[in-house]
């Protein structure tokens, strides 16, 4: 009888009801949609690099070897040596190692030198590989592969020529030695997308007339006779390790931090992350503030929402006591109402969202490398409805207690 009776109130307040139920609805789409970019903002983040055991490089601390090993942010406190390098690379704990040169540009965007392992070993999103898109891996010394960030921003193409310069600024050029795009990578969402890639060894080509940061004056080497040299590299800028059993990783980590040849740092590239997201989590932190503030406005909305109405229902409350009502059951079927506009309100709250999600979510990881999850709900989020039916009970207590007063006051008196 009393579920029967609000379903027949509600649908006579058909239009206003469903107001509110929109208004709220839009309002827990706003607090779902806030709190999947910020999960996914976290995922995407420490999805950045996966399944590398261990990043070396000179001594430094985690987060700044992560930053400008993997993120291409600031610069390495020193090199390490090839021989180092290769001391690392011989150690019987070590399954495979792909070495990594940075230290130049190409119109802003960071030149990277590395081998063809790095295309089949650098792994995101839990084991994601890096595709190519277009054309090929570089197979000529001055070939390269581009991110797909810096072809498209610079409208580059295969067959494009560019030029290397020296360092993070174009004061000084490699005009002497052009490349020549050979490949373009399909879109990863990762820094990757915006890395200009070339050998090792051209690297070391590029370089060959250079001494202490500087081209030497008067010397200019035929490319001919660059390609015959022997291009092995005499420093590197860092390394992705990867280890046959990961019961070594920390015996191999405390091996390299204590190499006495050189100072070099071994990081965890997980623990590492979860560093660097402290430093800049102060977003997550801001989005969940955010999120806390949807839900209070909404419970406040949906008060204030029920308070109006009282005065305009007091009448329908006179016919209700006329009918055999007591003061009790008015209190109850307002609250039985507050369920039901909140069960709704979810309902097409999560309807919206999945809608809405499905429609952005490419455009949100093309432009934004972060994938935001579409799939079902999370335990998380069947709690915080729970909590929200819960906290709408409450704060219907206040305009129930409002309603079960003038239910006493009026009577079945009806007012005007």
């Amino acid at each position: 009888m009393l579920l029967k009776l609000s379903l027949s109130s509600l649908y006579a307040r058909l239009v206003t009801v469903g107001m509110t139920v929109i208004a709220i609805s839009f309002s827990l789409m706003l607090y779902m949609s806030v709190e999947k970019l910020r999960t996914s903002a976290y995922t995407s983040f420490t999805d950045t690099i996966s399944q590398t055991d261990l990043i070396i490089g000179a001594r430094a601390s985690s987060v700044q070897l992560m930053l400008y090993s993997v993120f291409r942010i600031g610069n390495a406190t020193n090199n390490i040596t090839w021989e180092s390098y290769l001391d690392v690379v011989n150690k019987e704990e070590v399954d495979w190692a792909v070495p990594i040169s940075l230290g130049d540009s190409h119109k802003g965007f960071r030149v990277m030198g590395t081998n063809k392992d790095f295309f089949t070993r650098y792994k995101y999103r839990g084991g994601q590989s890096i595709n190519i898109d277009k054309g090929y891996l570089f197979e000529d010394l001055y070939d390269v592969v581009l991110g797909a960030g810096v072809a498209e921003k610079l409208g580059y193409d295969i067959d494009t020529p560019l030029i290397v310069a020296h360092g993070l600024q174009s004061f000084s050029e490699h005009d002497d030695q052009p490349f020549r795009v050979s490949g373009i990578l399909e879109k990863t969402g990762t820094p990757v997308d915006n890395t200009v890639i070339v050998s090792l060894a051209a690297i070391e080509a590029i370089h060959v007339d250079w001494s202490t940061g500087a081209k030497i004056p008067g010397q200019e080497t035929p490319i001919e006779e660059i390609r015959k040299m022997d291009l092995t590299p005499k420093n590197i800028t860092a390394a992705l390790i990867g280890v046959k059993s990961k019961l070594t990783i920390f015996n191999l980590q405390r091996w390299i931090n204590e190499y006495p040849e050189e100072a070099m740092t071994a990081i965890l590239p997980g623990a590492a992350l979860q560093e660097l997201w402290r430093v800049v989590g102060v977003v997550e932190n801001l989005l969940l503030g955010i999120s806390i503030v949807v839900i209070f406005t909404t419970l406040i909305g949906m008060t204030a929402i029920m308070f109006s109405s009282l005065s305009e229902r007091r009448r329908e409350m006179a016919i209700w006591r006329a009918m055999g009502a007591s003061p009790r059951t008015v209190v109850g079927l307002l609250m039985l109402e507050a369920i039901f506009i909140s069960m709704l309100s979810i309902l097409l709250s999560v309807i919206l969202l999945f809608f809405s999600l499905s429609i952005l979510q490419p455009w949100i990881d093309y432009n934004y490398g972060i994938l935001v999850n579409v799939e079902m709900l999370s335990l998380r989020d069947m709690y915080v409805f729970m909590t929200f039916i819960f906290a709408s009970i409450l704060v219907s207590l206040l305009p129930a207690i409002r309603a079960y007063w003038f239910s006493i006051n009026d009577g079945m008196t009806i007012k005007i």
